[in-house]
């Protein structure tokens, strides 16, 4: 069965990693904005026969050396807003409840995120750069305006942008004003905005300098407390915008980046002259090459691509600065940094209107072939659109010299994370830890999670010289992707991963292509037909892997033409039940049960004490009465008695602090009774609970599309310690069916 291969090829998790309270690793990542993945010269190397240009990143191939290259590292949405939703929340593109499709600025639903876990977890936190999903218009948000500030989502601090059209200039004080909530391109600094000391401050520079300073005075206030930085550079996205001088020499404590604090010279590169200076090696460089590549046009060509390569390798210098930094505080040997991009490379000059002298040429991809030898770019849910770098380096923690190839995506990040500061993994986590694959382990020691993606934008796939002619004509429309593995042939070989996908999806019932990137990167020859048993699996396992929600917004956020920009036309399909046969089973769940405090709902698996767990069966939930300071996992099939498109489900726990729960079916989200649930209220299969975006009287009406049969599912539910509890767990079919208890008759295991 497709879904028991996709969720469960690979040994379980071996418990967490015993980091004693000085051994949490600081934890630094680095997202960059549009960067392709063949914009890393360290991938597009068998693109140098081609003769095509390569852009310099010298210190990310020290750090690759030193380190893990994943050359199979998937963003889950091909465009940034929808991208860093499902990073900060460990959740891909089925599960996001509010960021999707081109949803920008509306606010990240309120829920664990990277920061509030690491927090929970005894870290300091914070975001520096492009936030971008905290809440407001495209053009505005304020503290006060918005439901998903940095600071309600578990960053102690936050400098940046806050809206992501404000984040498309790299000069915020003389670039045309994009926010017309501040009259200004606001750079905030906790509550408070700077923009007008920031006087010539390049976006790269300006946030590294401001990193670099937050690092070195968080690990002075108290050198045991671990940290977390999420540094989010704009860099090489919108108008091609340029520093004013040279990088400053060295690096670290006393070179490179310096935080001058002084306004109108607020950082050490604020004097020069702003979006004039291009990197030494490209100034006279590819004239040639783009003549014969682009005829007439190459001058254009050529501007655009050495301000873009200009961008890149300012990226590359500020990250080998504050490695740099690291080493000086002798920090290295216990810091994670994983360096990567939201999406593939774009193609477009940005919303800047180019001020006289500052030209703003469009960025061609074709140019360094940014999406190397991969089809697609941003909005394409082909390789190029979703494969991006990614480097990860932890000198004292993981392997060196890697390049590892197997699948990843943006939600394993929480997971990993979580592992590395020795808590559990939260249960609405999509994601598993790479921790086994990035430390060189065996390979059976590596689970594999899911690889899929979810996007709609309308218009076709531009078309390059270089990709396959398969592409022409393509439409883009719904798109959906996932990764499945096949048997690899020979016996004890892992196996290999295919990818299906499937665009201009209308029904849900399409045939999905289905091309194997690792022989075909340019996703050329479709396989379908080859595979052809595998169709009616893959319509199942995406059914299984996501869910339908409200798509309520915060109407704050409501100025665009896509207030709920996240319907598909395949929300209302059933979701089919499990091949198995009722007869095959027992009755009841299965339970394990250890006595944990933890603070939120688990991956039970990612519990020390898993593997000590009581086990059982319950043979009626309802009866079932859970100790205090238990975690109780109770997982089986539950039976669906009828086909229907509105199911609503309901559950209530004991009014016992630290009471929660969270309910898989299959591998979806059913209900979600953990962050901010009060106990003893009851929670619904609405996603929108947890949502400051949610709109009351438009929530919890939808229900869940379920045909009749056997359907897994997991309930997790943690009791607080000052008592023992109960759960009570109800549905109803459709609107205005009876609300009642499920049956214990309707469990199997």
């Amino acid at each position: 069965m497709l879904r028991k291969i996709i969720l469960v090829t690979g040994a379980l998790m071996m418990g967490m990693m015993a980091w004693a309270a000085n051994q949490q690793p600081n934890i630094i990542l680095v997202l960059v904005d549009d960067m392709g993945w063949g914009d890393l010269s360290l991938n597009s190397q068998g693109l140098v026969e081609k003769r095509t240009p390569q852009i310099s990143t010298p210190h990310l191939a020290k750090l690759a050396q030193q380190g893990v290259l994943l050359t199979r590292h998937y963003t889950c949405a091909p465009v940034c807003a929808p991208a860093r939703a499902s990073l900060f929340s460990g959740v891909h593109q089925g599960h996001a409840e509010v960021v999707r499709n081109n949803s920008f600025d509306a606010a990240l639903e309120n829920s664990h995120t990277l920061a509030s876990v690491l927090k929970q977890a005894g870290y300091a936190t914070a975001l520096i750069g492009k936030w971008g999903i905290g809440g407001g218009s495209e053009g505005g948000g304020t503290p006060t305006t918005t439901g998903a500030w940095p600071t309600q989502r578990g960053f102690d601090y936050f400098f940046g942008y806050n809206n992501h059209i404000a984040g498309h200039r790299h000069y915020p004080k003389e670039e045309s004003v994009a926010d017309p909530e501040t009259q200004k391109n606001a750079i905030w600094d906790g509550d408070k905005i700077v923009t007008d000391d920031l006087d010539g401050a390049y976006s790269t520079d300006l946030f590294t300098a401001r990193a670099k300073k937050w690092i070195e005075d968080t690990y002075k206030a108290n050198p045991k407390k671990p940290f977390f930085l999420a540094l989010t550079l704009i860099a090489p996205h919108a108008r091609l915008a340029v520093p004013a001088m040279a990088y400053p020499k060295s690096g670290g404590v006393r070179g490179g980046m310096q935080w001058l604090g002084k306004p109108g010279m607020m950082i050490n590169t604020a004097g020069g002259k702003w979006d004039s200076f291009i990197y030494p090696q490209y100034r006279a460089a590819w004239e040639k090459y783009a003549k014969q590549r682009y005829g007439e046009k190459a001058a254009s060509k050529l501007d655009g691509a050495r301000r873009h390569a200009t961008m890149i390798t300012r990226v590359d210098d500020a990250v080998g600065d504050i490695v740099r930094l690291c080493k000086d505080l002798k920090i290295d040997r216990n810091t994670f940094l994983v360096f990567t991009s939201d999406n593939g490379p774009h193609n477009e000059p940005g919303s800047v209107r180019g001020e006289k002298g500052h030209p703003a040429p469009a960025q061609d991809p074709s140019f360094f072939r940014s999406y190397g030898p991969l089809d697609g770019i941003k909005r394409d849910a082909w390789e190029g659109g979703l494969r991006v770098p990614c480097v990860v380096w932890a000198p004292g923690i993981i392997a060196g010299g890697v390049k590892n190839a197997q699948p990843a995506q943006f939600q394993d990040w929480m997971a990993t994370f979580a592992d590395l500061a020795g808590v559990p993994v939260p249960m609405r986590s999509d994601g598993v830890s790479l921790l086994p694959m990035l430390r060189g382990e065996e390979t059976a020691n590596q689970q594999h999670g899911v690889v899929y993606s979810e996007y709609a934008y309308g218009g076709g796939i531009p078309y390059y010289d270089d990709f396959a002619s398969n592409k022409i004509g393509r439409v883009r429309g719904e798109q959906q992707a996932i990764l499945f593995p096949v048997p690899a042939g020979k016996s004890g070989e892992a196996p290999r991963w295919l990818k299906a996908i499937r665009t201009g999806v209308n029904t849900g019932e399409e045939d999905f292509d289905i091309y194997d990137v690792d022989a075909d990167t340019h996703e050329s020859e479709n396989l379908a037909d080859k595979y052809a048993e595998y169709q009616d699996q893959l319509k199942k396992s995406v059914l299984w892997n996501r869910r339908a929600y409200d798509y309520v917004r915060d109407p704050s956020a409501g100025k665009r033409k896509n207030p709920c920009g996240g319907k598909r036309p395949y929300d209302n399909v059933l979701v089919p039940p499990d091949d198995i046969e009722s007869a095959a089973l027992k009755p009841g769940l299965k339970m394990r049960r250890v006595m944990a405090e933890v603070p939120w709902v688990p991956v039970f698996d990612t519990l020390p004490q898993a593997e000590e767990a009581e086990k059982g069966e319950a043979m009626d939930l309802t009866e079932e009465e859970l100790p205090a300071g238990s975690v109780t996992q109770y997982t089986g099939y539950m039976l669906v008695p009828h086909d229907e498109r509105q199911w609503h489900f309901y559950l209530t726990l004991s009014n016992v602090p630290g009471t929660k729960a969270y309910i898989k079916l299959h591998n979806f989200q059913l209900i979600d009774a953990d962050a901010n649930y009060k106990p003893g209220s009851t929670a619904t299969e609405s996603a929108a609970a947890n949502a400051v975006e949610s709109v009351e009287e438009k929530t919890g009406k939808a229900g869940i599309p379920l045909k009749a049969g056997l359907h897994a599912i997991n309930i997790t539910v943690v009791q607080g310690k000052d008592g023992p509890g109960k759960v009570r767990f109800e549905r109803q079919p459709g609107n205005g069916g009876k609300r009642e208890l499920v049956p214990a008759s309707a469990f199997k295991n």
